[in-house]
């Protein structure tokens, strides 16, 4: 295994059951998960206080650390001013949540568009409500990593672009997704070209343009053994490299996904979460592995 990088993930895909999710990582010798949902409850429903006497007890028994919270914040309709009011005081309590697990890292997005209306006209509505996401974190000093997902305003790299330059704030970067930027219809090395810079952080996860499914990483169009070997051997990426499979339809999928579930899984690729979930794990290694002797 390469030191420069971790393998984190995230374990709400290997079940809702809390415990189980710190188990099966421990067994894969994995010692950090990015905290989503936990016992069936997305963490940006948690309060500190839930955390501390529910979460953390669980975490400390398997010595298990966080590196990112999967948050939803920013994942809202961008018209939708209830929804943002509502997400800034969730994020204030996670920022919470971040420094009490000693945590640096809040995954986010850039708000959904409205169907058939075009994203570059809310270029400046979506900087500006980033721009108030991104004082609430600084007031915490911790670090808000835009994932591209689809629908959102920063679903293209050109739009991902925009956002890292007009914000240019060392508290708000990027966390990069294969299997999104597949599914948009981009290419991944000319994504990686355009935003490296920006990026603190990266989500292990794989697709296929000719019906945009989730597949096991390295066997879809995502190029991450190629990508990862000239971010990791070439251009110094030290970090957390974050498992998401989307392998098994998982309990808490359908309220991540706009689009159906079974668009992006149209079977399950394992028996279970758990077997998904290490299925991913050790195709990552090997991927890993190979990077390593090249």
């Amino acid at each position: 295994m390469l030191d420069s990088v971790c393998i984190s993930g995230f374990a709400d895909e290997i079940s809702p059951d809390f415990e189980k999710q710190l188990q099966t990582v421990t067994k894969l010798g994995m010692h950090y998960i990015s905290l989503r949902s936990a016992n069936k409850k997305g963490i940006a429903d948690y309060t500190v206080q839930e955390v501390q006497e529910d979460l953390m007890p669980v975490l400390e028994k398997y010595q298990v650390r966080v590196s990112s919270i999967g948050s939803p914040i920013g994942k809202v309709g961008v018209e939708d001013e209830e929804g943002f009011e509502k997400q800034k005081v969730q994020l204030e309590e996670l920022c919470k949540i971040c420094n009490l697990l000693d945590c640096r890292y809040i995954r986010m997005f850039s708000f959904f568009i409205p169907e058939g209306k075009d994203a570059d006209a809310y270029r400046n509505v979506v900087i500006s409500k980033l721009k108030q996401f991104l004082e609430l974190a600084k007031q915490y000093d911790v670090i808000l990593i835009h994932e591209n997902e689809k629908e959102i305003y920063g679903d293209t790299k050109e739009r991902c672009k925009v956002l890292f330059e007009e914000i240019a704030d060392s508290h708000f970067q990027a966390a990069f997704d294969f299997a999104n930027f597949v599914q948009c219809g981009e290419d991944t090395e000319a994504c990686w070209d355009m935003l490296q810079p920006y990026v603190a952080y990266i989500h292990i996860k794989d697709a296929v343009s000719t019906d945009n499914e989730n597949v096991v990483c390295g066997t879809g169009e995502g190029k991450i053994e190629t990508l990862l070997d000239r971010a990791i051997n070439k251009e110094g990426y030290s970090g957390f490299l974050t498992l998401e499979p989307h392998l098994v339809l998982f309990d808490s999928l359908a309220s991540l996904e706009t689009t159906e579930a079974e668009n992006i899984i149209k079977e399950n690729k394992a028996k279970d979460g758990a077997e998904g979930y290490a299925m991913q794990y050790h195709a990552l290694c090997e991927i890993l592995k190979n990077i390593q002797q090249k």
